[in-house]
């Protein structure tokens, strides 16, 4: 780590400077104004202006209680990660320093927060690691499994994707030495780059990484392999003699993101899934991107998994020849029992995530869409005022109030249902007219995602 304090200007005049005078308070600087980071593949992409800067999750909760740096004047932090060895330095220059009242950040426990044992003190020493572990992925992962898979991922010229025969899935369990290594080598990229997440147990065998690899020759003979992106995975146990697996971080790398890797990885967790007949495969508080990716593999599947198509049609038929109300029943749109079942049977995919594509299986039925879009927007309004409210107007006689008590105030309450629809007098705290935009902002953010995967789906069939 590069520590450099700028010269003084020499042509400033002493004797213009300010004998007395009141300090300025430091109001400190935000992590994120004065810090870029880069991932470099090669030693002379080191300070190239068109080095790839990735944009990291959140800088600032790494530094102070507000996420601001203090004590320094022309602050500029650079550090380089190498994508080959996952090594990392940091560059850090200044004009100077002073303490304005808040102290003066220590930046190097903070650099080493983030980048812990990755970082490398000197620049030279930097340098020298894209060649002397220029074989670290493939000596890391030469006990892996290398997963046999059926999944497909398709050809685009225009893609920039590595042929299909250059990419490979290696799976490591935790509890190995060299899968506990690697994986320690990537935290500084999980912390920067996967939100809300933490580094898994590398000393609990039930973590397993999925490594997404390409093998790139070198010269005639030789070859290394380049890490395209990884995907951490729990193997829980599932009564009586089975498991689940739930994916709890997953990450393409900035360079390589955007060109069908996720979607690649995602396929082959599902083929992996599938051989080992587990349970069913769940993610840990999917974002909305990748939600997307979720979706935009799995309704493919689905739509190609004959033990649905019958309710698939029938609810299709339904929305065809029937028009909703509000006060329609609109659960009963929903898919039955014994579909949920099948899929998470067959496919793997679990009940909320099979209700997710479900929406997006009735959009892509109802053709012309145009003409049945009205029923369609009361289907998925329901659905969504069933996920925060309750089970749709099946609940509407359902009353909960709050009853003064001596005992746990939480713990006391009365439930009652109307008869025959009544009005009562029980008033929601917040008003209607809110309630309703807040309801619609949702649909309309539901309909804008349901037409985005359906687009992308038409268009992989042209």
């Amino acid at each position: 780590m590069g520590l450099k304090q700028q010269a003084a200007d020499p042509a400033a005049d002493p004797k213009k400077r300010r004998r007395v005078g009141f300090s300025n308070i430091d109001t400190g600087v935000e992590a994120k104004d004065c810090i870029k980071i880069f991932l470099v593949s090669r030693k002379d992409e080191v300070g190239a202006s068109d080095s790839f800067c990735i944009d990291p999750v959140d800088l600032n909760s790494f530094f102070e209680e507000d996420g601001k740096i203090y004590g320094y004047q022309g602050l500029k932090i650079t550090v380089w990660i190498n994508s080959i060895s996952f090594h990392s330095y940091a560059d850090i220059t200044f004009q100077s320093t002073s303490d304005g009242g808040k102290g003066i950040t220590d930046l190097k426990s903070a650099l080493q927060t983030i980048f812990a044992e990755t970082l490398v003190e000197t620049k030279d020493d930097f340098l020298q690691t894209f060649s002397t572990e220029c074989h670290y992925i493939r000596s890391m992962v030469s006990n892996g499994e290398i997963l046999q898979h059926k999944a497909s991922i398709g050809h685009s010229s225009n893609s920039g994707r590595a042929e299909d025969s250059d990419l490979e899935v290696i799976r490591m369990v935790m509890g190995n030495m060299a899968a506990g290594h690697l994986y320690s080598r990537l935290i500084p990229l999980v912390l920067l780059l996967v939100d809300g997440s933490n580094p898994i147990d590398i000393d609990d065998p039930r973590w397993e990484i999925y490594l997404l690899v390409q093998k790139k020759a070198v010269g005639e003979e030789d070859f290394h392999y380049i890490l395209l992106g990884f995907a951490a995975v729990y193997r829980f146990y599932h009564y009586p003699d089975s498991s689940r697996l739930r994916i709890s971080q997953i990450l393409v790398l900035p360079p390589y993101q955007h060109k069908g890797y996720g979607h690649y990885l995602l396929e082959v967790l599902y083929s992996v899934a599938i051989s080992e007949d587990v349970h069913d495969l769940t993610v840990e508080e999917p974002l909305d991107y990748f939600q997307h990716v979720r979706t935009c593999v799995d309704t493919p599947r689905l739509l190609g998994f004959d033990p649905i198509q019958p309710a698939v049609n029938s609810v299709v038929s339904h929305l065809k020849e029937t028009r909703l109300s509000k006060k329609s029943h609109t659960s009963r749109l929903l898919p039955p029992l014994t579909a949920v079942e099948e899929v998470q049977k067959g496919l793997k995919i679990n009940k909320k995530h099979f209700l997710h594509c479900w929406e997006v299986l009735i959009y892509l039925g109802l053709e012309p869409i145009e003409k049945y879009m009205e029923n369609y927007t009361t289907f998925i309004s329901d659905r969504i005022k069933s996920d925060i409210i309750g089970k749709d107007s099946e609940t509407s006689g359902k009353r909960v109030i709050e009853v003064p008590s001596d005992y746990d105030q939480e713990m006391s309450f009365v439930m009652f249902r109307s008869q025959d629809g009544e009005a009562t007098t029980v008033e929601m705290d917040e008003s209607q007219t809110s309630q309703e935009e807040q309801l619609q902002k949702l649909v309309n953010e539901r309909l804008e995602e349901i037409k985005l995967v359906a687009r992308k789906l038409s268009l992989r069939r042209t």
